[in-house]
């Protein structure tokens, strides 16, 4: 009675956490696979602090780290749009030799 649960169950740990099975097997470095489930395993660990955590203290720095985050998200997003389309920031017009919009 127990065993179609006790297979599921197992599964869905060995899906989680085996590299063999989880979907970063497709990721063809070992050592990148590690690091990848330790990062979401962090990431994880923390989202279970928030969760069950002291809401009204730790609200605030999760709050203040959300801006920091985003801030950098964006910032990247910025730097990565200019490197690969300048276009999005000129509107479309390109610069003359001068300066000035052609």
């Amino acid at each position: 009675m127990f065993t179609p649960i006790r297979k599921f169950v197992v599964h869905c740990w060995n899906f989680v956490f085996d590299h063999e099975v989880s979907p970063v097997r497709n990721i063809p470095d070992v050592a990148i696979r590690h690091y990848v489930l330790q990062a979401l395993g962090l990431m994880w660990a923390v989202a279970f602090a928030a969760a069950t955590g002291s809401y009204s203290i730790f609200a605030v720095s999760v709050l203040g780290h959300t801006v920091l985050i985003a801030a950098a998200a964006i910032t990247v997003a910025t730097w990565t749009a200019a490197t690969v389309k300048p276009q999005l920031f000129t509107g479309g017009y390109g610069r003359g030799a001068g300066g000035e919009h052609e």
